[in-house]
């Protein structure tokens, strides 16, 4: 197989050069990310602006996929906010298109189990009520990701917007885990109680702790907002409330560690 010449697509750029005018799209930035976005096919890739060593660590075969510019470090810091850990590798590409949960459910199991979930398996569906901080929501895809659940699901005006800090926080699971944006929680949940999911909202006074919560079957885990939890209309919509026992010398879990938790629990039983 014959190498892809892609120097009409490859400019280097001086640091004393002027930054790109922004352009429409979205900027993701950083080696997983970039790699998941570029191997996803349902994501529309623009622009991919990077240095050597970065395109190396990516790969020409995905790279292949898009213009490709190589760069130095302080030109990609140019194209991104300030602070930005890009590693080298930044991506211009739109959002993701808009999943349906129901189709989601449905679709049969990718090559690696996880689209939907992978036959003779629970699957597991996260639900995140009004958490608002890219990072925790990043690192919970990034959970999701890890212990095979089937969907991640948040409200589409409460969540925190497709950026470079969310994908960034998720290394790569923003582009491998279906991400659902719902209009109502409480109707998303009413929904999956229909097609047979057991809800679970984890909860500090839960009634019950998660391992005896998590009857055999298919299983939403909510998870409440940072500061306020799980607002009461959608506690209501599910089933139980479940908390994760831990040492009284410590008052909480951050969610996005709770899920973490919750997600090895939900798998292992």
């Amino acid at each position: 197989m014959t190498r892809r010449d892609n120097s009409k697509d490859r400019r280097h750029f001086h640091p004393r050069e002027p930054r790109p005018r922004a352009a429409e799209g979205l900027w993701l930035y950083g080696i997983h990310a970039v790699i998941a976005a570029l191997a996803n096919p349902k994501r529309k890739v623009l622009r991919a602006v990077t240095t050597e060593r970065a395109a190396q660590e990516i790969g020409a075969k995905l790279l292949g996929r898009v213009k490709h510019e190589i760069a130095d470090m302080k030109t990609v810091d140019r194209l991104l906010p300030e602070g930005a850990v890009h590693q080298g590798a930044a991506l211009q590409c739109e959002k993701l298109p808009k999943l349906d949960l129901e189709d989601v459910l449905s679709s049969p199991p990718d090559r690696d189990g996880l689209a939907g979930g992978a036959a003779g398996r629970r699957k597991i569906v996260v639900v995140l009520d009004q958490i608002s901080d890219p990072h925790n929501e990043g690192a919970i895809l990034r959970s999701a990701a890890a212990f095979g659940a089937s969907a991640v699901v948040v409200q589409d005006r409460h969540a925190p917007p497709e950026s470079g800090v969310l994908a960034k926080a998720a290394s790569g699971a923003l582009d491998t885990v279906p991400y659902v944006e719902v209009v109502n929680i409480s109707r998303a949940l009413e929904r999956l109680g229909e097609l047979g999911f057991w809800r679970i909202a984890l909860a500090g006074d839960g009634a019950e702790p998660l391992a005896q919560a998590a009857t055999k079957g298919d299983i939403a885990l909510v998870l409440g907002s940072e500061g306020s939890g799980i607002r009461r209309l959608v506690r209501e919509h599910c089933d139980t409330a479940a908390f994760i026992p831990i040492d009284r010398s410590t008052e909480s879990l951050n969610v996005s560690n709770a899920a973490a938790v919750a997600l090895y629990e939900l798998r292992r039983g």
